[in-house]
């Protein structure tokens, strides 16, 4: 008596309500009459699969909100760095159009007594200009405030951001400005000229 082969697969049976679908597995060798070996997976294996896969889900979610949170932090640091150098730069060009307006005359040394005559020197035949152009403080966007000097008719000695933010820059500053290392506040950043005769506030 032959055994006759097939490729069929047996019926499928009603799922238990504690257990998964049925995994049937087919076999060549099927004896006529008889069902082909099955298999189930209990629900509760696909429960925990899916908690796995939710608790992946939630770690993904943190390390790319950590992740955009550093970057954010790097980049707001990265222009407030950008925003300093701009300070460092406009301050010190104030610093120096003193200094040029206070020394344009020899044996008549004076102060200016307003940010315009930096722009034209009316005292010079040619309205010597000793400022490019009236810069704004980067930090605040508003104009510099001005450091006078009470004891010389309140001339102008130099200028200063009202910013109170946190200088990132600490140190490495050049020695004309080494009164700004360890500084709080940008507002104590006062770039005043180093002539004879004047004095920071």
């Amino acid at each position: 008596m032959s055994i006759a082969t097939s490729s069929r697969r047996s019926p499928l049976t009603q799922p238990s309500p504690l257990w998964g679908e049925d995994i049937f597995i087919d076999s060549p060798f099927v004896v006529p009459g008889l069902s082909s070996p099955t298999f189930r997976i209990p629900h509760s294996t696909f429960r925990i699969q899916n908690g796995f896969t939710y608790i992946a889900l939630l770690a993904a979610i943190v390390i790319i909100g950590i992740t955009l949170g550093s970057a954010a932090k790097s980049w707001q640091n990265i222009a407030q760095r950008e925003k300093e150098e701009e300070l460092l730069f406009r301050g010190n060009q104030y610093r120096l159009a003193i200094e040029r307006y206070y020394n344009a005359l020899p044996g008549r040394h004076q102060l200016p007594n307003s940010i315009d005559v930096l722009l034209k020197d009316e005292r010079t035949p040619t309205g010597k200009r000793h400022l490019r152009q009236q810069y704004k403080d980067p930090i605040t966007g508003e104009d510099f405030e001005l450091v006078r000097d009470m004891f010389h008719g309140n001339t102008i000695k130099g200028v200063y951001s009202k910013s109170e933010k946190t200088p990132v820059k600490q140190s490495g500053f050049p020695d004309e400005l080494k009164d700004f290392e360890g500084k709080t506040k940008y507002s104590e950043w006062q770039f005043v000229s180093g002539l004879t005769g004047t004095t920071r506030r």
